[in-house]
């Protein structure tokens, strides 16, 4: 048996933050906002995952209303998922996941990125494809305001 899931989510930038995406620390001068680390691009694949595995949201498995949360590392959580997900039965099929930001260029980390998120799923590299695009200056992404991002997963069944 196979399982489709879908994730999205959006954060906005701002200042005095660290800008982490897929795992990794990219130099740049702001970051995204949020109760975690706001890695944009892990927490997609975190609601791609559980979408599959029919266990809802990130919201309700980690709640930004819990101080437990507060500053947590994404890819720290997305071990708590892949686990779920082993513990279901399931292995990673495929990932694929765009980031949908103006700046800065993610090209340069997108192997790093997926050599964290290999490790966190306990994957081959293979399985997870990391790319980029811009929306051409376009919407509150293109006017540089905040990042979004998309995943889509196939879960395979052990």
């Amino acid at each position: 048996m196979m399982r489709i899931g879908i994730g999205y989510d959006v954060h906005r930038l701002a200042e005095g933050r660290k800008l982490i995406l897929g795992g990794v620390d990219i130099p740049w001068t702001m970051g995204l906002d949020g109760h975690s680390d706001a890695d944009v691009l892990t927490h997609a694949v975190m609601d791609s995952i559980l979408g599959a595995l029919g266990r809802g949201d990130i919201g309700k498995l980690f709640p930004d209303t819990d101080p437990a949360f507060l500053g947590a590392d994404s890819i720290e959580l997305l071990k708590q998922v892949a686990e779920l997900m082993h513990r279901d039965g399931y292995v990673l099929g495929n990932l694929d996941v765009v980031l949908i930001a103006q700046r800065p260029k993610i090209s340069p980390y997108t192997e790093e990125m997926r050599d964290h998120l290999s490790e966190a799923l306990r994957c081959d590299r293979s399985r997870i494809n990391v790319k980029a695009t811009t929306e051409e200056k376009l919407g509150f992404t293109g006017r540089g305001e905040g990042m979004a991002a998309e995943a889509v997963c196939l879960l395979e069944e052990r």
